[in-house]
Parts: structure tokens; C-alpha cells; sequence
């Protein structure tokens, strides 16, 4: 389905947020019979709906709004709308069509379009994918999941995006490349179990896209893939870390050294195969990855990372703090664990409690000496699952600003204290982000 075959029908957008306006401002434009938004969870930190949104489409809200979803001819939905919603389960039953903004956008734009997602590693390696293409001369359009919808982007000759599972869920076009970093369960709730997950994940690539890339050291996204026909990056036949000439670790194409692995300025063994992905990726765009390995060497050293992914804060007393909110599952805090792999650590986890299975974690750590300090809602329970391991110290605090200042005092000099809380930050925070902000000004304030 694409916008234009909206035209003349009745649409319904479920969702007053970011995606929702998108929706709105796009369908408007290719003249829908009617055109209607709906939002059941308006509260205290809704924007206003006014002005040409306003003159768009009118805004239902509360529990009258299923009687226009269900009266539609089309719903779209925003990517934050779960698929166990009680109401997306009727319209099912009902025979609905459901799409979403993100899906619109594809119909028209696929062949245009590096499409990554993943459990872990899309942001960090979509944004590679982008910040190495134009280094290439390959000019790119980055957005998606990192907070530009799909439906406000601007027209461009490639597109790259990062893609939740949620925006996957409703695609029936898979884009010109179709990059999965790794797989694990996560948003259990909103997909309906851990099966659901991944078809939602995988239907990033149902619908014939030209060139599929994945992490090929992922264990359970091989077993996801089967026999599939893939670039699996990190494989030797294709990008990946090997001895190089000088008798450390390089960045090889096949067998061709590219550069040493100190080029890359992020930390971790899940980074070098963030970027093994994304050379893989440019190899599959014609990009000649080995003549141009020395601006390639360049653009990479110059990469910064991204905010609230294994970012250190400086601090004066020769701690390391590292805030990794974005860690909102025990695989994703294993990954940045084994980050900091030989130095003492302290880790702080805990937020919502979504009713994970925490013993991988527990399995993890079981031969490490490490101290982790457990904030509520679900650090308590993370905490007893790591009960009996005779090299883990725990410890609970009762927010995370305690958990900043009991973390100096545990931690010995040279230390690292990371925040990966395994769990998302909703209930206690506004955000990821108010989540990061909190941890900042508690590692400044306990400094002095």
C-alpha cells in the first residue's frame, strides 16, 4: 500500500505523537475522504493538536476512539501502538487494514534504501553505514528510529535507516538492503512473546530485497536464518577482523587488510562487528571498500559514537563513568560488560520491570568478579538471580543517584562504573534520555 492509494478512502491515524503528525501531514496531502486521529493515551505531556494538524484531521481521544478505527477503511498506526493492544487485536478480528507510516514510506522508496535493524548494534551501525557512504562521495538521508520519521524525510537519491521491530512489523516492501546486527528477545510485552519478536524483527527481509547482510558471529540469528543466502559479516569471506600485517588485529575485506582495529575509536568486541557489517554493506553498494581503505581509515577514527551507547564521563577522581541507558536488556549489558572486559567494574542495573529472564545475565558473569548494585523497579529481582555467585558482589540503592555515589565507593581507583540497566527507563523517567541526564548530574554532584 502507498499513500497515493489513500486517496478517497477513509483514514484513520492511531497516534498523536511524532509518527502521528508525520501520518497526518503526508496522507493529507494525496486527498483521503476523511481523514480522523485518534489517541487513547493522551495525557499531561501531549503536545496541543492544533493549527493545520488541527485543520487536517480532528483529534478523538479516550476509549470513542476504537468506533473510528473500526469505521475506517485504512488505520495507521504509530510504531509505539504494541501488537498485543486490545484494540489491534479487534480490529484484526474485524478484518481491518493496519499499516503504518514507515510502511507507506517503503512502498515508494525501497530500491533506494539500506534498511538495518536489530536487537542490539542498529543504531551504531546505521549510522556508520551513513557517516562511511558520504565519506565515499555517496551523499545519504539518515533517519528512522533515531527520531526522524520516515514520512518527514526529505527525497534523496539513497536513504539510510534504522528500523525498530515495530516499524518492521508492518512493512510489505523490504528495502534494496536489508542489514539484521543480532538477535535476542526484547519488547516481549508489546510483540506478544519471543517468536512474534522475531518474525515481527525479521520481516525486514520477506520481501525480496536485494542484498541481505547480517552479523555473522550472531548464534541465534543463524539458527533464525537457516540456509537463507546472506552476506554474514565477520565471516572470512567478506568484512572482518583478522591478524593484520604487523601482527595485530585489522579490519580485512576476504583477505585484504584494510586497517588496524585502533582505527576504530569505539570500545568492544560488538563494535568491531557493528562496523564489519557496515563495510560489508558499502562492498554490497559497489563502494571498491579496498582501494579506498585509507579514506575509509580516516572516516572511521573520525566516527563518534552515539549519545547514551558506552559514553564515558569524564570524572576527576580517575573512575571511569560510562552511560549505556540504551542497554535495556540483559544481552545488550553483556555486550557492554565485556566492553570493560579487565578493568575493576561496577555495574548499576534496573528500571521497568517487564518480567525478563535474567539468568543469561547470571550465566555471564558467573566466573567474573564484578559488583553490581540493583535499582528499583527491577533490580532487586536482578539482583537475586545473581544471589550464590561466589565472584559477584551485589548491593541495592534505593534510585540511581544512590546507586552514583554507593558506586564510589565500591569501585576501586582505575575503576569503571556502567550504567546498563538491562530494562528501559519508563515510569521512573521521561525517557532514555532524562534516564542519562539524572545519571550526569548525580556522577558531577558526587565528584565534589
Amino acid at each position: 500500500m502507498r499513500l497515493s492509494d489513500l486517496r478517497g478512502r477513509t483514514v484513520a491515524v492511531w497516534g498523536a505523537g511524532r509518527e502521528g503528525r508525520a501520518a497526518v501531514t503526508a496522507i493529507a496531502a494525496h486527498g483521503p475522504a476523511d481523514l480522523v486521529v485518534v489517541d487513547d493515551s493522551a495525557n499531561f505531556l501531549t503536545l496541543p493538536w492544533e493549527g493545520p494538524l488541527a485543520e487536517a484531521a480532528p483529534l478523538v481521544t479516550g476509549e470513542t476512539g476504537f468506533d473510528r478505527l473500526a469505521a475506517a477503511d485504512v488505520v495507521v498506526r504509530s510504531p509505539g501502538v504494541p501488537n498485543t493492544h486490545p484494540w489491534m487485536v479487534e480490529l484484526r478480528r474485524r478484518a481491518v487494514p493496519v499499516t503504518q507510516g514507515s510502511a507507506l514510506w517503503m512502498a515508494d522508496h525501497a530500491d533506494r534504501t539500506v534498511g538495518v535493524t536489530g536487537s542490539k548494534g542498529k543504531s551504531t551501525t546505521s549510522s556508520l553505514i551513513s557517516h562511511l557512504l558520504t565519506a565515499m562521495d555517496r551523499p545519504n538521508v539518515f533517519g528512522g528510529n533515531i527520531g526522524v520519521p520516515l514520512l518527514d524525510l526529505p527525497e534523496a537519491e539513497l536513504y539510510v535507516l534504522e528500523l525498530s521491530s515495530y516499524q518492521c512489523a508492518d512493512l510489505t516492501d523490504s528495502p534494496r538492503v536489508a542489514v539484521v546486527t543480532a538477535l535476542f528477545p526484547e519488547h516481549l510485552d508489546a510483540h506478544g512473546g519471543e517468536r512474534e519478536y522475531y518474525q515481527d524483527k525479521l520481516n525486514l527481509l520477506a520481501y525480496g530485497p536485494r542484498t541481505v547482510v547480517v552479523n555473522g558471529a550472531d548464534p541465534r540469528l543463524a539458527l533464525e536464518l537457516g540456509d537463507r543466502a546472506a552476506v554474514r559479516a565477520g565471516s572470512t569471506d567478506t568484512a572482518n577482523v583478522a591478524t593484520g600485517p604487523d601482527g595485530t588485529p585489522w579490519f580485512h575485506l576476504v583477505d585484504q587488510p584494510l586497517f588496524p582495529r585502533a582505527v576504530l575509536p569505539l570500545v568492544g568486541r560488538h563494535n568491531e562487528g557493528n562496523l564489519c557489517v557496515a563495510l560489508a554493506v558499502l562492498d554490497a553498494l559497489g563502494v571498491d571498500v579496498v582501494a579506498r581503505k585509507d579514506t575509509l581509515a580516516l572516516a572511521v577514527a573520525e566516527f563518534q559514537g552515539l549519545a547514551h551507547r558506552l559514553t564515558e564521563i569524564p570524572d576527576p577522581s580517575g573512575l571511569t563513568f560510562v552511560d549505556d541507558t540504551l542497554a535495556t536488556s540483559p544481552y545488550a549489558a553483556m555486550h557492554a560488560i565485556d566492553a570493560y572486559e579487565g578493568r575493576p567494574l561496577t555495574v548499576i542495573v534496573g528500571g521497568t520491570d517487564r518480567g525478563l529472564d535474567y539468568t543469561p545475565l547470571r550465566e555471564h558473569l558467573a566466573e567474573r568478579e564484578i559488583t553490581v548494585i540493583g535499582i528499583p523497579d527491577s533490580g532487586p529481582r536482578i539482583v537475586e538471580a545473581l544471589a550464590g555467585l561466589p565472584t559477584v558482589r551485589t548491593e541495592l540503592a534505593d534510585d540511581l543517584v544512590a546507586a552514583v555515589a554507593l558506586s564510589r565507593k565500591l569501585t576501586p581507583a582505575g575503576g569503571v562504573v556502567l550504567l546498563s540497566p538491562a530494562a528501559p527507563s519508563y515510569g521512573r523517567f521521561r525517557n532514555f534520555e532524562h534516564r542519562s541526564e539524572v545519571f550526569a548530574q548525580a556522577v558531577a554532584d558526587t565528584a565534589r
